[in-house]
């Protein structure tokens, strides 16, 4: 009999500074109700100058290694759209700096918020061919926009860690899930820009149609009904996102729409989110964290999850909670993460947002910006240097 697959442990982490959207609206002259309201975002993470996607995603994996013996991960892949090489994985920085055994496969993945879930999808796989297999699947992403854009009050950072394994102690991936994938041009960033392209109206309309048509899949190969799910968790590029597409989902059932059922399946996923802002690969994720650390017992109920990826590919899937799943959340450390981010101002922010490592391989050694336990040290003939902050424990 095969053993159950799923999530054993998970972990989350975030940057150094937070913004205030009431800061940013007063520079693009709106109402502040624009953003809290509109888009139901308060704040958004601001990674320091010497945070990236391989300092946040070690520091979320850090705190999985601290109660799981590292010589039984034996691989890790890494989910992110804000890559910092085109050729070598950023989880081979990550496997370095946690001091993993060098007989590890490192691993990046991509595309654009889905690739997060790939990753958790592909290590079931593993597992399955190898019941002692562990993954560390890391999903960890900076969303950046044009400054004065539209999509600027979305950004946001952050990472999280999953411990990928057979008979987990927090939530069972269930077998079956829908898939829709289209090529289309709503969110894109060319190798030669920092930033991304964005037709934001497109964009949200898509993501709708992805949602109900991964949903369709799900349901015509079988898969659990509506009702049959205590929450639900979707890919959050604000907020309010998930509250449109999930209001898709209850009308294609002839559920009535209204705020109570609404809040019901969806307000305990947001409260991280509408602190961080858009994570990208690691939005859907930071929802289900936010889930788990606010909701009553799950213990036995399962949580559905959309995610989505511009360009596009969508996923509906479901998570079964194994009883007893709270005893190992990290609610108060998650918590705390959030929590003891600087505010800032915006001169401060745009300060960080000008600040540009060197591209024609000169050497830079950062000041000591953030307080994570890894920080990006330096860059020298076109190559990132590392190091931790504080002595891992033995």
């Amino acid at each position: 009999m095969l053993s159950p697959i799923g999530i054993h442990d998970l972990a989350l982490a975030t940057g150094h500074y937070a913004l205030n959207l009431g800061e940013l609206a007063e520079r693009h002259g709106v109402d502040p109700g624009k953003y809290t309201l509109g888009l139901g975002q308060a704040t958004q993470t601001v990674p320091a100058t010497d945070e990236d996607i391989v300092t946040m995603a070690a520091a979320a994996a850090k705190q999985i290694l601290a109660e799981h013996d590292a010589g039984d991960i034996h691989t890790v892949l890494l989910a992110t759209e804000t890559g910092i090489d085109q050729s070598k994985a950023a989880a081979i920085y990550v496997q370095d700096l946690l001091g993993l055994p060098s007989s590890t496969r490192a691993v990046e993945l991509k595309q654009a918020c889905y690739g997060g879930t790939s990753a958790l999808q592909f290590a079931a796989g593993l597992v399955h061919r190898d019941p002692d297999h562990k993954v560390l699947v890391l999903t960890s992403d900076i969303a950046k926009y044009d400054i004065d854009s539209a999509g600027e009050a979305t950004q946001g950072a952050a990472a999280v860690a999953m411990l990928v394994s057979a008979d987990p102690a927090i939530a069972v991936l269930e077998p079956g899930s829908g898939l829709y994938t289209a090529n289309v041009q709503d969110f894109w960033r060319p190798n030669y820009r920092s930033t991304p392209m964005v037709d934001g109206k497109l964009s949200v309309s898509l993501y709708i149609e992805a949602a109900e048509q991964a949903w369709k899949d799900y349901e015509a190969r079988g898969g659990r009904t509506i009702d049959d799910f205590a929450a639900f968790c979707y890919h959050q590029p604000f907020t309010k996102m998930a509250y449109k597409a999930h209001s898709r989902l209850l009308e294609i059932h002839g559920i009535g729409v209204d705020k109570e059922r609404l809040d019901a399946d969806l307000a305990h996923t947001t409260v991280y989110n509408r602190l961080i802002g858009n994570s990208y690969t690691a939005s859907l994720y930071v929802g289900l964290l936010s889930l788990l650390d606010h909701a009553e017992d799950l213990s036995g109920r399962a949580v559905g999850l959309l995610s989505y990826g511009s360009g596009c590919v969508a996923e509906f899937f479901g998570l079964s909670m194994v009883p007893g799943y709270r005893q190992r959340l990290r609610t108060s450390a998650n918590r705390e993460a959030i929590a003891r981010r600087q505010p800032i101002s915006y001169e401060r922010y745009r300060a960080i947002r000008d600040f540009d490592l060197p591209e024609d391989g000169s050497s830079k050694t950062l000041e000591i910006d953030g307080a994570g336990p890894y920080r990006l040290r330096a860059v020298a003939g076109h190559s990132r240097m590392y190091e931790a902050r504080h002595p891992i424990p033995a």
